[in-house]
């Protein structure tokens, strides 16, 4: 007590000591556009007529999200990603090469999420109005008189624009955090927007708020994790910066504390915060064990979201937790890799074994994107340069592919809305030969077959591993790439070779929108798949971090 009532005395006798923070505006520019789109979005809400607003926020939003990756590719072209990369905001966020090919991902990937959020083609119309996927009226209990109410006279919920730019705010900064509590603070800027996002399903509400509450108890105790792991990493080192720990990890001559004199350098303090830090990561990563919210919460969230969350979160936890592995704990990776390996085996194998037991194409996609965080840790344990180029060039190639997917989902419908039950689906290439034929391109690319992104992704990544000595880990991923690929052309072969059902869905005609979504979807997951080699040198260059 008498130390910080010392500082505090000394600080308030000389103010003219106090350095005022020194930052960086123009190359925080993409996060500080979001962001303040996102503020103007919330001012929308309240002050614009009910009428104007949906337009009004995706106009903005597309905007914002459109000039934060002319920011980010403005900042690249100056040499940030490579020679001016540097620490900025007083160290407290990186200006390098991994955090703006993963920001100006997220941008990409969240700009197309915006189409298939504003899409109002594809329910029927309720009252001579035009609906959404989102709840008429959150705040109303489902079933009741309020939300009645609300569906008649045609509310929408277009505040759903504005937090889905905080949350990408969020993303932003995570994988671009140099400090621990940057870190903390960027994971619930991204994350509280999340679990809002999952509980304003139109149809199906209470699936959804059970979605939602799954997610956000959960994601609460990975939170507690995580914020534990930063208290003993605090502990062990006396500071919460990436460079700091790393300097004490390497050779503990960094000047002691007097205060944390008695802990400094106790190895314990590292090994249990550094695992209950990786412990928060992986969970926003959906490795097993930490899946369990992704199956549920997949199926319960309105699919628009669904397929945001599966692209921007994974892209922003894996920038996330290669920094923390290759920056902060590269002096222990003797202790952390065996510990990775198993995590990266038994969700690989998990993943891929669970999904083919799956009846719901929304739950099949969520143990997919599980065992496909197992591919991605492949290249993530490589521990070398390649490995960061190729996990960089997999999370843009997966990104895309499982938006488009998702978007494809949600034309799928009967009278109950969308049609999820995969025994729905049979005979869907009779019926709608075009929407058929492109989940099947997304199909195979999630099952790498040559000619698409995926075998282009998953081949970098097990490249990777081999040459830093990961054999066997690469066997067991092929091992794992050749279950999956049963399930996923077991759904072609249920779409194309089965009889439709009298009773079966429609696909529904989407606008514009949601065909824009799609359509990037498929180029981008055939570009990357026939012309790989401009990305991945583009990943290659990018895959520097600052230290």
């Amino acid at each position: 007590m008498t130390d910080i009532h010392t500082l505090w005395t000394t600080a308030a006798e000389a103010p003219g000591r106090i350095p005022a923070p020194h930052i960086e505006y123009a190359q925080l520019s993409p996060t500080l556009i979001v962001f303040g789109a996102a503020i103007i979005g919330v001012l929308v809400e309240a002050f614009l007529p009910r009428r104007h607003r949906h337009t009004v926020q995706l106009l903005l939003a597309v905007l914002a999200l459109a000039a934060g990756f002319a920011a980010v590719v403005g900042l690249a072209a100056g040499g940030f990603a490579t020679t001016k990369a540097h620490l900025a905001a007083m160290g407290a966020l990186a200006v390098d090469g991994p955090a703006l090919f993963l920001q100006g991902t997220i941008l990409l990937v969240s700009l197309v999420a915006v189409f298939t959020f504003a899409e109002r083609r594809l329910d029927p119309a309720s009252h001579g109005k035009r609906v959404d996927s989102f709840a008429a009226q959150a705040a109303a209990v489902p079933g009741g008189a309020a939300e009645q109410a609300a569906v008649k006279a045609g509310f929408t919920t277009s505040e759903v624009f504005p937090i889905l730019l905080f949350a990408v705010g969020g993303m932003l900064i995570f994988p671009a955090a140099n400090d621990l509590l940057t870190l903390f603070v960027a994971l619930e800027v991204f994350s509280l927007p999340l679990y809002i996002l999952c509980a304003l399903a139109r149809r199906q509400r209470l699936l959804s708020q059970e979605a939602a509450l799954k997610y956000f108890l959960l994601g609460a105790f990975s939170s507690a994790f995580l914020l534990f792991g930063i208290a003993l990493l605090y502990g062990y080192a006396g500071t919460v910066t990436y460079a700091g720990i790393a300097e004490v990890i390497a050779d503990g001559t960094k000047q002691i504390d007097p205060a944390l004199a008695g802990t400094m350098g106790n190895d314990a303090l590292l090994l249990i915060g550094g695992a209950l830090v990786l412990m928060g990561l992986l969970f926003k990563v959906g490795a097993v064990p930490f899946h369990m919210w992704t199956p549920d919460v997949y199926q319960g969230a309105p699919t628009p979201v669904t397929g945001f969350m599966a692209a921007a979160t994974k892209v922003a936890a894996f920038g996330a937790l290669l920094r923390l592995l290759y920056v902060v704990l590269p002096g222990m990776r003797w202790d952390w890799r065996p510990v990775m390996w198993g995590v990266a085996i038994v969700t690989m194998l998990g993943g891929a074994i669970v999904a083919i037991t799956q009846t719901d194409i929304k739950r099949l996609l969520a143990y997919s994107s599980i065992a496909h965080a197992g591919f991605i840790l492949a290249g993530v344990l490589a521990t070398t340069q390649d490995g960061i180029s190729s996990v960089l060039f997999y999370l843009a190639a997966y990104s895309f592919v499982t938006l488009g997917a998702f978007a494809v989902v949600t034309l799928v419908r009967d009278a109950g809305g969308e049609a999820t039950q995969l025994s729905k689906w049979a005979g869907l290439g009779r019926r709608s030969p075009l929407v058929a034929a492109v989940f099947a391109v997304f199909l195979l690319a999630f099952a790498g077959i040559p000619l698409t992104s995926g075998f282009a992704g998953k081949f970098a990544v097990f490249k990777a591993a081999a040459q830093s000595g990961a054999g066997w880990l690469v066997v067991i991923g092929v091992l794992s790439s050749a279950i999956a690929a049963f399930f996923y052309i077991r759904v072609i072969v249920l779409m194309f070779f089965n009889e439709p059902k009298a009773d079966g869905p429609s696909v529904a005609v989407p606008s514009p929108l949601t065909t824009t979504a799609i359509a990037l979807g498929v180029v981008v997951t055939l570009v990357l798949g026939l012309a790989p080699q401009y990305f991945l040198d583009l990943a290659g260059q990018a895959g520097t971090f600052v230290r």
